[in-house]
């Protein structure tokens, strides 16, 4: 089983512009995550794949491996699909960019979904973390997640799901957090169909492959880790990188 991870990077980013390129204690954000990735060593190959000039010779002067967007991509799956489409890969695992805290033990769960389906039942997995925060809960930038008895994902929303209409119920509450691992064949598959209303209405991706029947298993994992999306949490982690 071939396996590689693709990390997709936006030098645009509409809440922090450049944010990626941002100085992380003497490497940029991006440089950092890419490291981090290769330093796992549970992949055959690592990519950086990109529609910037900037990120992509920041990666390859560094000695890394980088891949150009040909086409103009509004998520990251699309980009990621582009550029693995005609390698010989059976797993992509994608790495958020602005995510340098890469974390081995989560990244090893994903990896053993697949090797533990032979039946080739899975055609993503991705990461949740229980959160007990009411105002993380409401928060409709957190994107939360219900599952069946099988942590196989039911819906993903910004809106508290389930809703807690009887009080008495004891029910735990989850969120997303985008790193996914996919069969080459699913990816593809998004980058071909067209986006429908629900995905359209909460702006959420992988809402797409179970609007098409795709079955999505989701693996917690207790690591909330450090995305930056504003000024501050990069300040947060520089805090942590110390």
């Amino acid at each position: 089983m071939k396996i590689i991870s693709m990390i997709p990077a936006r030098y645009s980013a509409s809440r922090f512009p450049g944010k990626l390129m941002q100085d992380l204690e003497g490497k940029s954000v991006i440089l950092r995550t890419y490291e981090a990735t290769v330093k796992t060593n549970l992949f055959d190959d690592v990519f950086v794949v990109t529609d910037s000039d900037i990120i992509f010779n920041e990666i390859v002067n560094n000695g890394g491996k980088a891949i150009m967007s040909i086409k103009q991509h509004d998520c990251g799956s699309d980009r990621i699909a582009e550029a693995v489409e005609f390698m010989d890969v059976d797993i992509v695992v994608n790495v958020q960019g602005d995510e340098p805290f890469t974390e081995v033990a989560s990244l090893k769960k994903l990896i053993q979904v697949f090797k533990e389906d032979p039946e080739k039942e899975v055609d993503l997995a991705s990461l949740m973390v229980h959160i007990t925060d009411d105002d993380e809960i409401k928060n409709p930038n957190t994107v939360k997640v219900i599952t069946d008895k099988n942590n196989f994902a039911l819906y993903f929303s910004r809106s508290p799901i389930p809703y807690p209409r009887d009080k008495e119920v004891n029910v735990k509450y989850f969120k997303h957090k985008g790193v996914y691992a996919f069969r080459k064949n699913a990816l593809l598959d998004f980058y071909r169909l067209p986006m429908l209303s629900l995905e359209a209405s909460e702006k959420i991706e992988c809402i797409r492959y179970l609007e098409y029947s795709k079955k999505i298993k989701m693996v917690e994992t207790n690591v909330q880790g450090v995305e930056i999306d504003t000024p501050e949490d990069l300040e947060r982690a520089k805090k942590l990188w110390k």
